[in-house]
């Protein structure tokens, strides 16, 4: 069988399946298609016409580089094909994004025939993507005379490709449709489960609501009854896209209710309107301006006032919510881009003027923000070469900058790294910035979503201005299956050529590490002036600030080196008191959360912006526990303010940690990790000898908000639960409602335990050893009465529990212990009694391989409580996931129930479980 009746077999397969052809991105394929359609009689020759036409990926695949070079021989006369004149494949050439119909059109564009050369320019006008090969061709040829190069140049610095393409849209006609009451997790537009299928979006397209199939018809019925309007999908009484980025999750809903962005690429649609309650979630807005989509904060429920103007309580002492206007599914509305409105037929609803902010406009109209980033470098690239001033085409960067008023630590992060902006200038928050980008990560479930967008821009190596940059193996550690092997290879021979440090080697070197990304960039960054891009929300990093990104905005990053982003404004949280010696950190972190819901009337002011924690005394690992939770708190990002000398701590772990990476052989060619720890051993050079000490804020810095946590209320355990009985659905499934453990009373039965993903390190798993010797010693011998799952994050973690004993101990109350040599080739769905100490990794948190039982009722130390995520329901009960720290996990699994104090303050006894105490110091300047 060759290769196209492979092809053939494979679309018979996937008609089954209901889905289309696959779109086709190898060039050994779509060369036998070519040959097909020179040979007039072949049998398959209109099929083949039609799939080279409209069914090959653009950009710089393999398929795409055959494409271009056979559209050029059409072009130039060298084969004609009727079905294709030389005008329809410039068309053709138009819709290709870069890369290989680039280096063609410019073959064109510079050769010897005039009339052709002069069609090839005007396409050329209209094309954004183009890399340095690509601008330095136009230049030496500007300047040795060519006027076609001359004229592009022109149009390029006029921003042509821009200003030419039309206004959008002055009315859009919509119609709603709630997708889910309270917040909307990603998991219900692209469900973890099927991360393996995201590659392929029509087959991913099938997963949207979790795969209710109700929902899907529900939507297409709607579609039919208003084939004029767009569908916006609403979180009702929520937030829309908490919990990740989810580049696929905005790619499904485009696809269900977005504009097809090219007639000749399938499958990629544009352009999705996404709203609720409260917004968008930040990451979330983030990846729907990747796609040209509109993202609006509805705020048609608002807190009800009494006649003093104060908010009426339930009896729960919870806000009481009043519906200024309905959205139910199916009403239809009007959105006004000019005047910047929602209406209702004549009846204005509200101002949306942040969601189409002149910078977000131009989005829409260029089609999402990558055209709009790379069409402003070749402006300013054009108007350099022809030696111009930079027309103001583009709506200007908004520049907030107030004397006299000191910055944050993150307004201080942005200023030292911004490009383009005034020069001299200070800017706080609020001001639009360009910024260079230090650290970037790309994880596996999303990962080949990143190498498609790197195709699809053109791109083919790694930005030379990027410090470093990482791919992770972590999100599918837990099973090696069928699809993992398939996909996961793939990957990491894409991103190792591409530049980045990969977790698998594909030569085979290294040991597979399948250690989770944010533990790895914890490590790699090493500046606190840093700024981290990555492709996860929990992208929050111990030193410098780091943003959680779609794949998309991860692809700009790697590519440019670059984002674009408002500098965020913050909030600031400091300690006072002390700690209870039978407190863990993580008990912090959720009273934090409580506090601070406390001090402002159940308003979370965290939400969208950065939280500047002045954490001071914490080395990297146990403040990331700290930030790595923000995610969670709906917070943009967080920065971490520490005192000098724990910051040099930090880094010096920092460094010891990539050594150890590279004596396994994981640093490449250009050596990125061992520059890392000579950037390393600068910044601690520059902190001791006081030229750039540790980063503070100034004391003068104004915040949206500030919070004083008093450690001396936290009495006892905190446990965040996802509330799944609440009668307001609303209110299920935040992080919102913090516990203390003698809520549950010592009851409540624990059907399994989760000690791992990123909240954890080494710490924990040495509390875990600790506390199994101190139930053996107190009670004669451990008996687990519900599983417990042990990931730790990292294999240097591993390594070090060995060296120092602590894995000796795992290992003896053990019923499982991960192979390598032979890793699990199937999910595991029952769980006995016992402790089982997996592979370094996601694992239960990430929900795309492993889950608990139906039903269970989870106690785990992870993040996610989203429904479904960790557990799914059964028929019977609810599953639910509650959040709390590594004791209280491992006794609630000893005891199969919630522990009491008096048992949770035995099983703890002797053990340090953390010496967090707040800084002594005013960590400001």
């Amino acid at each position: 069988m060759n290769i196209y009746e492979s092809y053939i077999k494979e679309i018979e397969e996937r008609k089954d399946l209901g889905l289309s052809p696959k779109p086709i991105d190898g060039a050994e394929l779509l060369s036998a298609i070519i040959e097909q359609i020179r040979d007039l009689d072949n049998k398959y020759r209109k099929d083949s016409l039609h799939f080279f036409i409209y069914n090959v990926v653009p950009g710089t695949t393999s398929a795409a580089d055959v494409k271009a070079k056979f559209l050029k021989e059409i072009i130039l006369g060298e084969i004609l094909i009727e079905e294709i004149t030389p005008t329809f494949a410039f068309e053709l050439l138009s819709h290709m994004k870069g890369g290989p119909s680039i280096e063609v059109l410019l073959d064109i564009a510079l050769g010897d025939d005039a009339l052709k050369a002069k069609e090839a320019a005007e396409v050329l006008k209209t094309q954004v993507y183009l890399y340095e090969a690509d601008t330095a061709r136009l230049e030496k040829a500007y300047k040795s005379g060519n006027e076609i190069a001359e004229e592009i140049l022109e149009s390029y610095a006029q921003a042509e490709f821009f200003t030419k393409l039309p206004e959008i849209d002055e009315e859009i006609d919509i119609v709603t449709f709630i997708a889910g009451v309270g917040d909307i997790s990603t998991d219900l537009l692209s469900p973890g489960s099927d991360a393996h299928s995201r590659s392929d979006r029509e087959l991913h397209g099938q997963c949207i609501f979790e795969h209710n199939k109700d929902m899907q018809n529900e939507l297409l019925a709607l579609k039919e009854q208003h084939p004029d309007k767009r569908v916006m999908l609403i979180a009702e009484k929520g937030t829309m896209g908490v919990g990740s980025s989810r580049m696929s999750g905005v790619n499904n809903v485009a696809l269900w209710t977005g504009i097809q962005a090219s007639p000749y690429v399938p499958f990629i649609n544009i352009a999705p309107i996404i709203a609720g309650t409260n917004g968008i979630s930040p990451i979330f807005l983030t990846t729907v301006g990747v796609t040209g989509g509109i993202g609006i904060d509805l705020k048609n429920w608002v807190k009800l006032k009494d006649a003093n103007g104060n908010t009426v309580l339930d009896a729960d002492g919870e806000p009481v919510l009043e519906q200024k206007y309905s959205v139910e599914t199916g009403t239809v509305l009007t959105i006004n881009t000019k005047e910047k409105k929602l209406y209702k037929g004549d009846q204005e609803l509200i101002d949306i003027s942040a969601a189409l902010t002149p910078q977000k406009v131009e989005f829409i109209k260029a089609g999402g923000s990558y055209a709009v980033v790379f069409g402003k470098k070749l402006q300013t690239f054009a108007a350099k070469t022809l030696g111009i001033d930079i027309p103001q085409v583009y709506a200007p960067s908004k520049e907030i900058s107030i004397e006299g008023q000191g910055l944050t630590a993150v307004e201080k992060i942005f200023n030292k790294n911004a490009v383009g902006n005034t020069p001299g200038k200070v800017l706080h928050a609020g001001s639009d910035v360009r910024v260079e980008v230090n650290i970037v990560g790309s994880q596996d479930t999303t990962g080949l979503m990143t190498a498609q967008e790197l195709e699809s821009m053109a791109a083919k190596v790694i930005s030379p201005i990027v410090d470093g940059a990482y791919q992770s193996g972590c999100h599918t550690a837990s099973v090696w299956d069928n699809k993992s092997k398939a996909n996961i290879p793939k990957l990491m021979q894409f991103m190792n050529d591409f530049g980045l440090i990969t977790a698998r080697d594909p030569r085979g070197v290294y040991h597979a590490m399948t250690d989770v990304i944010h533990k790895v960039l914890n490590d790699i960054t090493i500046d606190d002036w840093a700024i981290i891009i990555g492709g996860d929300s929990h992208t929050r990093m111990s030193k410098g600030v780091a943003f959680g990104a779609d794949s998309g905005t991860v692809a700009l990053a790697l590519a440019t080196g670059e984002a674009t982003m408002p500098i965020p404004q913050s909030v600031k949280v400091t300690f006072k008191g002390s700690m209870k010696s039978f407190m863990d950190f993580r008990d912090v972190v959720h009273a934090t959360q409580q506090q601070m819901l406390k001090q402002f009337g159940g308003e979370n002011v965290f939400q969208g912006r950065v939280i500047e924690v002045h954490i001071g005394t914490l080395t990297a690992d146990q403040a990331f526990t700290f930030t790595d939770w923000t995610a969670e708190m709906k917070a943009k990002a967080s920065v971490c303010v520490s005192e000098d000398e724990t910051l040099i701590e930090s880094l010096e772990i920092a460094k010891s940690r990539i050594q150890i990476m590279i004596e396994k052989g994981m640093d490449n060619k250009k050596q990125v990790l061992q520059g890392l720890i000579d950037k390393a051993n600068k910044r601690i050079s520059e902190i001791k000898s006081g030229e750039i000490p540790a980063l503070r804020p100034d004391a003068n810095a104004k915040y949206y908000a500030e919070v004083l946590i008093d450690l001396d209320e936290i009495a006892e355990p905190m446990i965040a639960d996802p509330d799944v009985h609440n009668e307001d659905v609303s209110k299920r499934y935040t992080h919102d409602t913090i516990r203390p453990l003698s809520f549950y009373g010592g009851t409540k039965k624990v059907d399994l335990g989760f000690v791992g993903s990123c909240m954890v390190h080494k710490g924990d798993m040495k509390i875990l050893a600790q506390m199994l010797k101190n139930i053996e010693s107190q009670q004669g011998k451990v008996e687990f009465n519900a599983p417990l799952v042990v990931a730790p994050p990292t294999y240097n973690i591993v390594d070090e529990l060995k060296e120092e004993g602590d894995w000796e101990v795992l290992q003896k109350y053990s019923g499982f212990e991960f192979d390598d040599n032979a890793p699990k080739a199937a999910a595991r769905t029952k769980y006995e009694n016992m402790l089982y100490l997996e592979r370094p990794g996601c694992n239960l948190c990430m929900g795309n391989q492993e889950k608990a039982e139906p039903g269970d009722t989870v106690m785990a130390t992870s993040t996610r409580l989203f429904q479904g995520r960790v557990v799914k329901d059964s028929g019977e009960k609810k599953g639910e996931s509650l959040l709390s720290s590594t004791p209280v996990v491992v006794l609630s699994t000893i005891l199969g129930r919630t522990p009491t104090m008096e048992e949770y303050e035995t099983a703890v006894n002797g053990i340090v479980l953390t010496r967090f105490a707040p800084s002594t110091e005013q960590l400001v300047r």
